[in-house]
């Protein structure tokens, strides 16, 4: 057996004094769909899995005061399936529905999804240009926020440690007049890793034609989801036109520095799918409004 103990628990503070009383030797799993495949490969080594599945408490999507929070427990098929996200943030719709399979997607978690941090993964990509943040519970107690674009360090490394920190709620703004969607190329529809994401979040000043606020991520193009900076000031320089998109799809593609990769193509190749696909994701957002529906949204090559 890859562990030695497997405690299912029933409260917040029974999983934390768990992770207090093994000081480091124990782990959260939720849905498990990466963690128990890297236990298996030996790329990670725990003693004991405490099982979260069992809280409600961490499993809600809800519109608050202008913000959407979510419970870091809740499914990609329950985001999936949001009405709420569907009218409201379609890209966070798309990107949950993209996840692996349907049964991935029945068990693996949104907060799972996080805490492994890998670059490309699809909710990821979409919270960050949505500008989320997460509460992070910690065993002593104590909770704290921490803004998305602090989050991640590396391939895999968080700043949450599953060891003796529970990630509780993710959160973010809605945007006056907000567009959005994702931008997604795989080598197949469903099961495959992405060669490219993109997360567009925009917010429309239709009065003067102009963008009010624009955010844009892609991934895999460096060790962690990247916000395109330089594109996200082009699109706020001048008043909307076809021209505009182009040229931020050229400060997306000089930005991004992807490496050769066998999974995903050479640099040259993926930095090409930045500026094709960024300006195709770009024109979709901005033709989105609501709850238009999977495909009229989702971009794909």
């Amino acid at each position: 057996m890859y562990w030695e103990k497997y405690l299912k628990v029933k409260t917040l503070h029974e999983a934390m004094e768990i992770l207090k009383l093994y000081q480091g030797k124990a782990r959260l799993i939720a849905g498990g769909t990466d963690l128990v495949l890297q236990l298996r490969e030996k790329k990670k080594r725990v003693s004991v899995l405490v099982d979260i599945s069992d809280l409600p408490e961490l499993q809600y999507i809800k519109e608050e005061h202008g913000q959407i929070k979510i419970g870091a427990m809740t499914t990609h098929s329950q985001l999936a399936a949001s009405p709420l996200l569907w009218e409201k943030v379609i890209v966070l719709a798309q990107a949950a529905s993209s996840v692996g399979s349907p049964q991935i997607r029945n068990v693996g978690t949104v907060g799972g999804n996080i805490v492994n941090a890998q670059p490309a993964a699809d909710t990821v990509v979409a919270l960050m240009a949505l500008d989320a943040k997460v509460v992070v519970f910690n065993n002593d107690g104590g909770e704290e926020k921490i803004p998305f674009s602090e989050l991640f360090l590396g391939v895999g490394e968080s700043k949450i440690d599953p060891t003796s920190q529970l990630l509780k709620e993710i959160s973010f703004s809605l945007l006056p007049e907000m567009r959005s969607s994702l931008g997604r190329l795989a080598r197949r529809k469903a099961l495959a890793l992405p060669i490219l994401n993109i997360g567009i979040v925009l917010s429309v000043n239709k009065k003067e034609n102009r963008l009010h606020e624009a955010r844009i991520c892609v991934a895999p193009v460096a060790p962690v989801p990247m916000r395109m900076k330089e594109a996200e000031k082009t699109l706020l320089s001048r008043k909307l036109s076809d021209e505009l998109l182009i040229s931020a799809s050229k400060a997306a593609f000089d930005a991004a520095d992807p490496r050769n990769s066998k999974l995903r193509g050479n640099t040259a190749y993926r930095k090409e799918l930045v500026r094709v696909m960024t300006y195709r994701t770009l024109k979709t957002a901005l033709a989105t409004r609501g709850g238009v529906g999977d495909e009229a949204g989702r971009v794909t090559v």
